[in-house]
């Protein structure tokens, strides 16, 4: 049976007396003296059941599963990486609470563990270590700061021709498994792969326009028949006279990669046929990440990802994170993050501090109105500094403060993984989010134990 920790630890070593171990001491101490967070873990590893049954391996325990989340991110392993690390490292076995005598885990049963943590878990474990910093006086939330970045999706930069190459490559695949797998009959199906590759590169290395019209032409053709090849695929297997679960699934699988490649080549015929200009929210710019959004900021790079908003504390911690939908005006979000403050701490922060992309009159009254003293916007855009705030000295000293919030934006990125997420999905990507800000929340309180 899955175990939430292990009761007695094998043969365990001393963490070594090094500035690094230290910090992992103080992070199991955390973890250790809030048994609810493993409780949280234990519920998503167990799917939901309060109780496993009592049968079969035990697998990691939610306590493992947790610490080797946190590694991975601390330290920026590959599942590989960590699956070598945890075994061979003396500070990461003690802290993954693996003994000497145990093998560890492969790199999949990693994967398989960790990935089984939701999004709304790690936002709950988030909630306990802020209770936690309030608790030892830490982070009490009284001066919060708030800005948005960009995490991007794991994809290669979007054009409609590799996007239609995608779609052709993929969809050929899937219907070769059905053919070969369970002898599924589709009528006059050719692989279009290498035809489909050389109208790409023409695409691409095209120095007219008109020659690349031509090879555009040709590989929505190309594109077209193939999605007909996938549709007399799904065809007889749904007419097929026995029920495979697992022939079914692969009918479900290329249907969804026959209505993203419809899509693309709905757009591609918009674009490029006849010059119109497709919305944002209409593009396709992955068929392997079709929940990524286009964010464009002012004249800046264009980005492929999701929009997350950040609140940050003065003690550096991660309050609250919202991964948006869309590409939502900042000046939507200002509101609804300080009335999740009041969710989280049962009472709204006395100043709050912004970037300029949050400021409007509507805004400012909504929060006053919300009893926030001090209110600061980093660009004014027809406010005046006392109706924000009390002084002059108390509007500059808290756009000072918001500052901090880009520093912190800045370390996540580069030290926690937060540029760019590695996991496939919506969901998943919820959780990468989650996973390294309470990382880097867990690290924050424990460099600050200390001083408290």
């Amino acid at each position: 049976m899955r175990e939430k920790w292990q009761k007695q630890m094998p043969l365990m070593p001393q963490i070594k007396d090094h500035a690094q171990a230290k910090e992992l001491t103080a992070i199991s101490d955390i973890i250790d003296g809030h048994p609810i967070i493993c409780d949280r873990v234990l519920q998503d590893l167990n799917k939901g059941k309060l109780v496993a049954y009592r049968k079969g391996a035990g697998g990691m325990s939610a306590d493992q599963a947790l610490r080797c989340a946190i590694v991975k991110v601390l330290f920026g392993f590959t599942y590989e990486d960590l699956a070598f690390h945890i075994v061979d490292s003396q500070a990461l076995s003690w802290f993954c609470r693996i003994g000497i005598a145990d093998k560890g885990y492969k790199k999949s049963a990693l994967n398989k563990n960790i990935k089984a943590i939701s999004d709304i878990t790690w936002e709950l474990i988030n909630t306990d270590l802020l209770g936690y910093a309030k608790q030892k006086s830490i982070e009490k939330g009284r001066q919060v700061r708030v800005d948005c970045t960009c995490v991007e999706t794991h994809i290669h930069h979007p054009t409609d021709s590799n996007l239609l190459w995608d779609g052709v490559r993929v969809l050929t695949r899937l219907v070769d498994r059905c053919r070969e797998d369970f002898w599924v009959n589709v009528p006059g199906f050719h692989n279009h792969t290498r035809v489909a590759k050389r109208r790409m590169l023409a695409v691409m290395n095209a120095k007219r326009k008109i020659t690349r019209k031509a090879a555009y032409v040709d590989l929505l053709k190309t594109s077209r028949k193939v999605v007909g090849y996938a549709h007399r695929a799904v065809a007889a297997i749904n007419t097929g006279g026995t029920i495979d679960p697992l022939a079914m699934a692969l009918g479900f699988q290329i249907e969804h990669f026959v209505d993203l490649t419809r899509r693309v080549i709905h757009q591609t015929e918009r674009r490029v046929l006849h010059g119109e200009t497709v919305d944002a929210k209409d593009k396709v710019v992955s068929v392997f990440e079709p929940h990524t959004d286009i964010i464009v900021k002012d004249r800046r790079d264009t980005l492929f990802g999701h929009k997350i908003c950040l609140t940050g504390g003065a003690s550096n911690l991660i309050l609250d994170c919202v991964v948006t939908e869309g590409n939502p005006a900042d000046t939507d979000l200002t509101i609804p993050m300080l009335d999740r403050q009041k969710q989280i701490y049962g009472r709204y922060p006395l100043k709050a501090s912004f970037d300029g992309g949050f400021a409007s009159k509507e805004n400012l009254k909504q929060a006053k109105s919300r009893k926030i003293k001090d209110v600061c916007f980093a660009k004014k855009r027809g406010l005046s500094e006392t109706d924000m705030c009390r002084s002059q000295y108390v509007y500059r000293r808290l756009r000072r403060f918001r500052a901090g919030i880009e520093a912190g934006i800045s370390w996540l990125k580069r030290c926690l993984g937060l540029s760019r997420c590695t996991w496939k999905g919506w969901d998943s990507f919820k959780s990468y989010v989650w996973s390294s800000i309470v990382a880097a929340n867990l690290l924050t309180i424990a460099r600050a134990k200390p001083a408290t």
